[in-house]
């Protein structure tokens, strides 16, 4: 009776720091700052949904491989799939490198955040400075402001499938790889 009351209250100990630790890390994730959310869905889809969808938004920040691992379902489908871009996991993971490698303090905030049935839109903004390479052109430092949106369907907590539209054009501008 003794051992079983020990490992209920270890593993209630265990669990409430595991919670604890997964609210702390929550707050890490950016925050949308407007949530819109389809009343009629349960508690916990709603909690698990926005929660990956947050935790992939962060990533085009931090570039945290990690966090796109655990935001993305290990079948991860691209459904605007630019060109030369890897379907897959490995599609996102290299594009942030890339984005990366241009704009090294890149911040990407969640202008709104939709979440109905088992999708979740968000609409996003990215900005930062050209301080780093693209396509063999250096930055100057030029101010990067740009906006776009995604779609993700969320099956099991985990986004399984995207479809993106990114402003490339005010983007590629911004860089001066275009011409205004």
């Amino acid at each position: 009776m003794k051992a079983t009351l020990a490992l209920t209250a270890a593993a209630l100990i265990l669990a409430a720091s595991q919670a604890q630790a997964a609210g702390a890390t929550d707050t890490n994730l950016v925050q949308p700052h407007e949530l819109i959310v389809d009343k009629s869905l349960p508690a916990q889809q709603v909690e698990q949904q926005i929660h990956a969808a947050r935790l992939y938004d962060t990533f085009w920040s931090t570039g945290d491989e990690a966090q796109a691992r655990a935001a993305l379902a290990p079948d991860f489908t691209d459904r605007t799939l630019p060109a030369g871009r890897a379907q897959g996991i490995a599609g996102p993971l290299a594009a942030s490198k890339v984005f990366h490698a241009a704009v090294p303090d890149v911040h990407a905030d969640v202008e709104q955040m939709i979440v109905a049935g088992d999708r979740v839109i968000t609409h996003l903004r990215f900005t930062g400075h050209f301080t780093g390479t693209f396509n063999g052109v250096q930055g100057k430092g030029q101010t990067v402001d740009f906006i776009a949106t995604d779609i993700y369907r969320i099956r099991d907590g985990k986004i399984a499938d995207n479809w993106h539209l990114e402003d490339n054009l005010t983007f590629l501008q911004q860089l001066g790889v275009v011409a205004r």
